[in-house]
């Protein structure tokens, strides 16, 4: 409310007659396929071309995930009226957006001509305060590029639980092993712990876009399959290890089970799942949890598990 340069508005007329270049941040969830649900993008492209033909030349810059190739269609949907479309996606968590925002490692950008290039490689210097490197390449390439990099960290993680579980399966300690791989400057620590699977809004489904647009294009995407199934079999590993090392009768308490700790984010949580499969296996679960989490699970699960709000 104290700010000179801020307004808000739900008129899109009025965006447009104000903005030279439009950052698009809209919902893509992923279909049952695999695929991302681009008709939210879809329906603004409808609504913007009602306005017409613009009398100079805009820059609509596309932030959400899409499939590759769909920012192209996107430039013919809108070329004649004078829009040039651009991808420049958000590389956020949750928790932590607004330091993302501000301080990126890396700022991705598919740009639709070379002064739509230089324009937002501008606004990011201006606003960011660190110095992130700026890495510009055509929209096709920068939508692969942004869900090959969600893909390495899967990767990552699923090769850290898989030498974790064997490791522990050969009566070692995982931190040891994996602490001592990432020490290795090629590899690195980040995201090379011992624990639950990757879950949540991103990983998955990026993970599971990249095989279907590689298959799309008769490309292989072995990698990204294994990485997949790993993270199912990790979860059975850690399910099947709970169990053969604690007697039914012993209560079981979770602080949460949220995909990431300090959300209530449930989608595709391994905490959940892992909760789910012991107490189906006859185990008494409490959960203490916030209640919009709560609410969530309960709708999921019913009363499977205890509740108890913190």
């Amino acid at each position: 409310k104290k700010a000179n340069n801020f307004r808000a508005t739900t008129d899109l007329r009025a965006t447009l007659e104000h903005s030279a270049v439009i950052f698009v941040v809209v919902s893509t969830p992923s279909l049952d396929s695999g695929r991302y649900d681009h008709s939210q993008l879809d329906a603004l492209m409808k609504e913007v071309k009602k306005f017409g033909i613009q009398e100079s030349e805009k820059h609509f810059v596309i932030c959400c995930t899409t499939m590759p190739g769909y920012c192209d269609v996107a430039q013919e949907n809108l070329e004649t009226y004078n829009y040039v479309v651009s991808y420049n996606p958000e590389f956020i968590a949750q928790g932590t957006i607004l330091r993302d925002q501000s301080q990126p490692d890396m700022v991705l950008i598919g740009e639709g001509s070379q002064e739509a290039g230089d324009i937002l490689e501008h606004i990011y210097k201006e606003h960011t305060v660190n110095e992130p490197k700026i890495c510009r390449m055509s929209r096709t390439e920068a939508e692969i590029c942004k869900i090959s990099l969600n893909c390495f960290m899967t990767t990552k993680i699923a090769f850290a639980n898989m030498i974790g579980d064997i490791v522990l399966s050969s009566g070692g300690k995982p931190e040891l092993v994996l602490s001592a791989i990432g020490s290795d400057t090629r590899v690195g620590n980040k995201y090379l712990k011992y624990g639950y699977g990757y879950g949540g809004p991103c990983f998955p489904r990026d993970n599971r876009a990249l095989s279907l647009y590689a298959a799309d294009i008769g490309m292989p995407s072995d990698i990204s399959i294994a990485t997949d199934d790993l993270n199912k079999k990790h979860l059975t590993f850690q399910i099947s290890e709970f169990i053969s090392q604690h007697d039914p009768k012993d209560p079981v308490e979770f602080n949460t089970v949220t995909y990431k700790p300090g959300t209530t984010i449930i989608e595709e949580s391994q905490q959940l799942a892992f909760a789910f499969g012991i107490a189906r296996a006859g185990y008494s679960v409490t959960i203490r949890e916030n209640p919009d989490t709560i609410r969530q699970v309960r709708e999921l699960c019913g009363d499977l598990f205890v509740y108890e709000e913190k």
